[in-house]
């Protein structure tokens, strides 16, 4: 024999180390290890999860409610404040309409003073004529000549110059005579009268 072919010059052979995880039962049966169970979340955690998109989409709808409203209500603003604005202006323009109107209201008062006496010469036909047409062209302007004869006396619409005596309890505190014309223009007085009022005196007893 040679040395080559002795026990102690042969090459060791490489060691196999086995790690079976199996396990065994008395009984003499061998299971595989469990594999781990898949994780599976709670119940409860997805009902948390609802709930907090549930909240979350609520809460949603209240801020697009919110700012519909706030829109809603911004529209209603500036279209109240364009009507405030064309009222101011209307406003504006009556007052500038009325202030016009008075250089003219003047005018007819002093042909209403020419045509004080009954005249029916050819001029005073005349006066009468330009008198009816300056008024109507007033008229055109909204301005609105008010019959105050034979009315009560209202101090908002014209002043008291004269007082004329009177036997009738009726006629205590009426218009007896206009001695200039009152005018309003849209219920708002441009240009108030000047009027003579009753006041009644109860006759003496005999």
């Amino acid at each position: 024999m040679s040395m080559s072919d002795s026990p102690e010059s042969a090459d060791p052979q490489p060691q196999v180390k086995i790690n079976d995880k199996r396990r065994y039962h008395p009984e003499g049966e061998v299971s595989a290890e469990p594999a781990e169970a898949a994780v599976e979340a709670p119940k409860d955690l997805k009902d948390l999860q609802l709930q907090q998109l549930s909240q979350d989409l609520d809460a949603a709808r209240k801020r697009v409610n919110e700012l519909a409203a706030a829109y809603q209500a911004g529209e209603r603003d500036r279209e109240e404040f364009k009507a405030r604005l064309q009222r101011e202006r209307d406003r504006m323009i009556d007052v500038e309409r009325g202030n016009v109107a008075v250089t003219l209201l003047e005018a007819i008062d002093e042909l209403d003073l020419c045509l004080t006496a009954a005249d029916e010469s050819p001029l005073a036909k005349g006066v009468r004529l330009i008198r009816d047409s300056l008024l109507r062209k007033a008229e055109s302007t909204g301005i609105e000549r008010l019959e105050l004869e034979g009315k009560p006396y209202d101090p908002n619409l014209a002043e008291a110059t004269d007082m004329e005596v009177t036997a009738s309890e009726a006629d205590d505190g009426k218009v007896t005579a206009v001695i200039r014309a009152c005018y309003q223009l849209k219920g708002r007085v441009v240009r108030p009268g000047r009027v003579k009022v009753a006041r009644f005196v109860k006759p003496a007893q005999a």
